[in-house]
């Protein structure tokens, strides 16, 4: 009997089968239409797009919004012909209900990619852009959806997630390359304060890697337990010049300068020194140290300029570094 109805079962399915079988053959004819046109019609609907943003980033995204949108109509129509209309609806409607709970597993994810999604349509960088992010400094190699590629001066790779990098303040080093850097000088108490200012001023302003404007300052910044604290401000363009190499030329001419001038500059170690008799004749001396004393009675004029004096910038050279280097992270690059 229980074989009986099992046959009886099979026989009415085949006879259903055979009757929608021209329904079903049209229905996946239909979905492998859609499926094969699913790609050039995205192209073609988001074609428009192109003029009205240059993310490559966004325009990807909406083509396969749009290509899966023609899969989907395909599938539906599969399902309605084959006369599951029930389980089409349910399968469209739980699509949102399924997108929700991905949402939720992969937040990270999801996260970071919308956090590239909203950088590449601000783009407050580039590519070979210098920036600072988190504490961390570099160049950027490459930005694909899930996160960005610096290369520091250390020709070290970091990848930062895209949304850390959108959370956070970036600082964009090449975007305004004029730079300002201070240098610290201690000048003694027995010293001429506006000497010492102007002869600091004379070697910033005779400087060709100092910029003009804004013009170079030497301000009295802080009283210390032995000197007072003479500091010094100037711009320089960090694409030419180096701002340390250019911060370490001023402070050796601004030293050998006030040596020369007999600007005193002592130290808080308050050391005791016995100085021999012919030492007593340089008043300079008796604030110094024993290898300063030396220094300054072998040569007490203004040495010329030094041969290790170069301030060229080091920009170039760590976008050469960041080029050769190889791709740390597979993705297209979407900058």
């Amino acid at each position: 009997m229980q074989t009986q109805l099992v046959l009886d079962d099979l026989s009415q399915f085949t006879q259903l089968a055979v009757e929608k079988l021209p329904s079903i053959f049209l229905g996946v004819l239909i979905f492998a239409i859609c499926f094969w046109l699913s790609r050039p019609i995205a192209n073609l609907l988001t074609k428009p797009l192109a003029k009205a943003t240059t993310s490559k980033l966004i325009q990807m995204v909406v083509r396969r919004i749009m290509s899966m949108l023609v899969i989907l109509v395909g599938l539906y129509i599969l399902l309605r012909l084959v006369g599951l209309t029930q389980f089409a609806v349910a399968l469209l409607s739980g699509t949102g209900v399924l997108g929700l709970i991905i949402g939720f597993a992969f937040k990270d994810i999801a996260e970071n990619f919308l956090s590239s999604l909203l950088l590449s349509v601000q783009r407050p960088f580039k590519l070979g852009d210098i920036i600072e992010v988190e504490g961390y400094l570099g160049v950027v190699k490459k930005m694909t959806s899930r996160a960005t590629t610096l290369v520091d001066f250390n020709g070290d790779h970091v990848q930062l997630p895209n949304a850390t990098i959108y959370k956070n303040a970036i600082r964009n080093l090449t975007a305004n390359p004029f730079m300002r850097s201070t240098i610290d000088i201690g000048v003694g108490y027995d010293a001429d304060f506006d000497q010492a200012q102007s002869l600091a001023m004379d070697i910033m302003l005779s400087h060709p890697a100092v910029l003009d404007d804004p013009a170079p300052q030497a301000l009295v910044d802080s009283l210390g337990a032995s000197t007072c604290n003479v500091r010094l401000y100037f711009w320089v363009n960090s694409e030419v010049n180096s701002p340390l190499k250019v911060s370490s030329v001023l402070m050796k001419r601004v030293v050998e300068t006030y040596l020369a001038e007999n600007i005193t500059m002592p130290d808080d170690a308050r050391e005791r020194i016995i100085l021999n008799p012919e030492t007593l004749a340089n008043p300079v001396v008796s604030n110094m140290k024993p290898s300063q004393v030396h220094s300054v009675q072998k040569d007490n004029k203004v040495p010329n300029e030094s041969t290790n004096d170069d301030t060229s910038s080091d920009h170039d050279e760590i976008r050469e570094q960041a080029a050769q280097a190889r791709d740390p992270e597979e993705g297209d690059n979407i900058l």
